[in-house]
C-alpha cells in the first residue's frame, strides 16, 4: 500500500521492533526507566538544552509546555492555524485555564509582530489575561519559517517579559532541509516538543527538551494528564533509534515530495499549490475528488482529494521513489479517463 495521507502512518521496521524488544526497561514514573533516560538525554544534547521529558504524544507534550510557561489566567500567543491552537482539542483552554489569543498567519507562515504587538495585552491590567508566552512553529505545510523572523519574533517576546515554546513537530525535517543542526533551530526557544511519530517513523512518542526547572514542571503535569508510563522504555527505544537511523534520510522524503509534485504537474483538474520538504499541496476540481479518491483505493494508493480546500500529499520512509512515481500516474490517467 502506497499511503499518503501522512507522515504518522509509517510502520515500525523489523530492525526498530528488535531495537524496542530488546530495551532495558524500569518504572519511568519512579525515574529509573534506563532507555527513557538515554532518549531524554540524547534529545536534550542534540537540541542543546539542559534536559528533556519523554511524552506518548506531541499534543501532551505541547501542552505540558503550555502548562509549565503558564498559569491559570494566563494567554499564549500563538497562530491561528498553527496545531496547539487549532488541532489539539482545545486542551490549553479545557485543561490548562489558559487562554489562546490566535494571530493571523502571513503568506509563509509567520506571525507578523505588528500583529503580534497588536494582540499583546497591557501588562498588570485586571481586564485582561496575562500574556506570558508566544508559540511557534518552525514548519508551515511543510515550508520552512524563515531563521530571521524566528529570531525576530523570539527577541521581541524576551523584550516584552514572554517565554517562547516551539512546536517543533517536524523541527528534524527543518533542520535537514536548511542544512543547520538542531540544535540552532532550538536555540531562540525557551522549551521545544519534538515528535519522533511523524517523518522519523517511531510509533508514538515525544520529547519536551528546556532548562531543567521547566522540565522538572512538565513532569508534574505529565502525571496529570495521564502522561506518566511505567515500562516505556519499550517505546522510547523506537525513537532512539529514529533519532540514531531515520533522520538523514528524511532527504530522501523530500526528494521524493519533489518528484510526486513534478509528476502531478500538468494534469488535468489537478493545480500544483506548493511543495516543500515532504508535503504536496494540491487542487482537485470539486467534480473529481470522490472518484479519484475512490479510484486510488481500489490500488492501494490512499489520499484525500478534499473539496473546498488544498488536498495534502505527504512523503515518509515508508513510500519510495518508485511509489510516488505509480501514484503520479494514477492520478494521470484517472483524469485523463474522465477527460475523455
Amino acid at each position: 500500500m502506497i499511503d499518503l495521507r501522512s507522515d504518522t502512518v509509517t510502520r515500525p521496521s523489523a530492525a526498530m521492533l528488535q531495537a524496542m524488544a530488546a530495551a532495558p526497561l524500569g518504572d519511568d514514573v519512579m525515574g529509573d526507566d534506563p532507555t527513557v533516560i538515554r532518549l531524554q538525554e540524547a534529545v536534550a544534547e542534540r537540541a542543546g538544552k539542559a534536559a528533556g521529558l519523554f511524552f506518548p504524544s506531541g499534543t501532551q507534550s505541547n501542552l505540558g509546555a503550555l502548562m509549565a510557561h503558564c498559569g491559570r489566567g494566563d494567554e499564549y500567543l500563538v497562530g491561528q492555524l498553527a496545531h496547539t491552537y487549532k488541532y489539539e482539542g482545545g486542551g490549553a483552554a479545557v485543561l490548562g485555564s489558559i487562554q489562546p489569543q490566535p494571530v493571523e498567519h502571513a503568506e509563509d507562515g509567520s506571525l507578523p509582530l505588528e500583529k503580534l504587538a497588536a494582540a499583546l495585552k497591557p501588562e498588570g491590567d485586571p481586564h485582561f489575561a496575562r500574556t506570558r508566552l508566544l508559540a511557534l512553529e518552525n514548519t508551515f505545510h511543510g515550508k520552512l519559517i524563515p531563521a530571521s523572523y524566528v529570531r525576530a519574533a523570539t527577541e521581541w517576546a524576551r523584550q516584552h517579559g514572554l517565554a517562547t515554546h516551539l512546536d517543533g513537530a517536524r523541527v528534524f525535517n527543518a533542520a535537514v532541509a536548511s542544512g543547520k543542526p538542531v540544535a540552532d533551530l532550538c536555540q531562540p526557544f525557551d522549551s521545544v516538543s519534538i515528535c519522533f511519530s511523524k517523518g522519523l517513523g517511531a510509533p508514538v512518542g515525544s520529547v519536551l527538551v528546556g532548562s531543567a526547572e521547566l522540565i522538572a514542571q512538565a513532569r508534574r503535569w505529565r502525571k496529570m494528564l495521564g502522561g506518566g508510563l511505567r515500562q516505556a522504555g519499550v517505546l522510547a527505544a523506537a525513537c532512539l533509534y529514529a533519532l540514531e537511523h531515520n533522520v538523514e534520510r528524511l532527504a530522501e522524503d523530500h526528494e521524493n515530495a519533489r518528484l510526486l509534485a513534478e509528476g502531478l504537474r500538468g494534469i488535468p483538474g489537478v493545480e500544483v499549490l506548493s511543495q516543500d520538504t515532504n508535503m504536496v499541496f494540491i487542487q482537485v476540481e470539486p467534480a473529481l475528488c470522490d472518484g479519484l479518491t475512490a479510484a486510488l483505493d481500489a490500488q492501494n494508493i490512499k489520499m484525500r482529494a478534499v473539496y473546498g480546500g488544498p488536498t495534502r500529499l505527504v512523503t515518509h520512509l515508508d513510500v519510495s521513489a518508485d511509489d510516488v512515481r505509480r501514484a503520479a500516474r494514477a492520478v494521470a490517467d484517472y483524469c485523463s479517463t474522465v477527460a475523455r
